[in-house]
C-alpha cells in the first residue's frame, strides 16, 4: 500500500512537472509570433503539409459520418413520427460535437504524429542544433509555424467535414430514406442558429492550438534516439486525443 501511494505521488509530481514544462513552452514559443522575423514562407508551407495532406481523410470520414446519422436517425425518429427533424438532428450532431471531435480525432492521427516524429527526427539528425549554428532560431522556424498552421487548418477542415457530411445526410435522408427535400432542408435552416456554428468553430480552434502544442513540444522532448522518436509520437497521440476529448466537454458545458 505504501508503495502504491509513493508510485502515485511520483508519477502525480512527475506528470505536473511536465504540465509545467509544456506550458513554458507554448508560452515562450506563441510569444514569438509577435517578433521578427515573420515565417511566412515557412508558415505557408506547413499550412499546406497539414492542411491539404489531411484533407482525403476528412472528406471520407465527414461523408461517412453524415450518412451513419441520417440512417440512424432516421430509424429513431419514424418512431415517434418526427422524421420531419431528421435535418435538424443530423446538423446540429454534426455541427456542434461530431464534426469538431472526429476532423480533431483524424487530424491528430494524419497531421499531429507526423508533426511528431518530423519535429523528433530533426533531434536525431541534429538539425536543430544546425538551424541555431545558422543564426535561426528553430523554436520561431519549427515550433511556432506548426502550432499556428494547426489552429489555422483544423477549424478549415471541420468546416469541409461538416459541409459534407450535412450533404451526405441529405443524400441518404432525402434521396434514399424519402424525406420531403423542402421539409429537411427547412426544418435544417430553421433550428440551426448563428451560436451552434460559433460553438464549433471555437472547439476547433481551441483543439487545433492543443494538437499543435502538444504534438511539438513531445517532438522537442523526445529522446533523440529511433524509440525515443517512436514512443513520443506514440504519446502524443494518445495524449491527444483524451485532450481533445476532455476539453469537447469543458467547451459543451461552458456553452450550455
Amino acid at each position: 500500500m505504501v508503495d502504491f501511494i509513493g508510485k502515485l505521488g511520483r508519477n502525480t509530481l512527475d506528470a505536473m512537472t511536465k504540465l509545467g514544462d509544456a506550458t513554458l513552452f507554448a508560452l515562450a514559443t506563441l510569444r514569438l509570433l509577435f517578433t521578427s522575423p515573420w515565417q511566412g514562407k515557412h508558415f505557408v508551407m506547413q499550412l499546406y503539409a497539414i492542411g491539404v495532406g489531411s484533407l482525403i481523410i476528412i472528406i471520407i470520414t465527414g461523408a461517412f459520418t453524415g450518412m451513419v446519422l441520417a440512417l440512424q436517425g432516421y430509424h429513431m425518429l419514424v418512431k415517434v413520427g418526427t422524421e420531419a427533424l431528421l435535418g435538424p438532428a443530423v446538423a446540429l450532431s454534426l455541427i456542434r460535437e461530431l464534426g469538431p471531435v472526429l476532423a480533431a480525432l483524424m487530424f491528430v492521427g494524419r497531421a499531429g504524429s507526423s508533426i511528431t516524429a518530423e519535429i523528433g527526427i530533426m533531434r536525431v539528425t541534429e538539425q536543430m542544433d544546425a538551424l541555431e549554428m545558422m543564426a535561426v532560431n528553430p523554436q520561431a522556424r519549427v515550433m511556432l509555424t506548426r502550432i499556428i498552421a494547426c489552429a489555422i487548418a483544423l477549424p478549415l477542415l471541420v468546416g469541409i467535414f461538416d459541409v459534407v457530411g450535412l450533404f451526405a445526410g441529405y443524400l441518404i435522408g432525402v434521396e434514399m430514406l424519402g424525406v420531403n427535400a423542402g421539409v429537411y432542408i427547412g426544418e435544417t435552416i430553421d433550428k440551426i442558429a448563428l451560436n451552434d456554428v460559433f460553438a464549433g468553430l471555437t472547439k476547433s480552434i481551441y483543439f487545433g492550438l492543443l494538437v499543435g502544442i502538444i504534438c511539438t513540444y513531445m517532438g522537442q522532448r523526445a529522446t533523440p534516439t529511433t524509440e525515443g522518436v517512436a514512443k513520443a509520437t506514440t504519446q502524443a497521440v494518445m495524449l491527444c486525443s483524451v485532450m481533445v476529448l476532455i476539453l469537447d466537454y469543458i467547451i459543451t458545458s461552458f456553452y450550455l
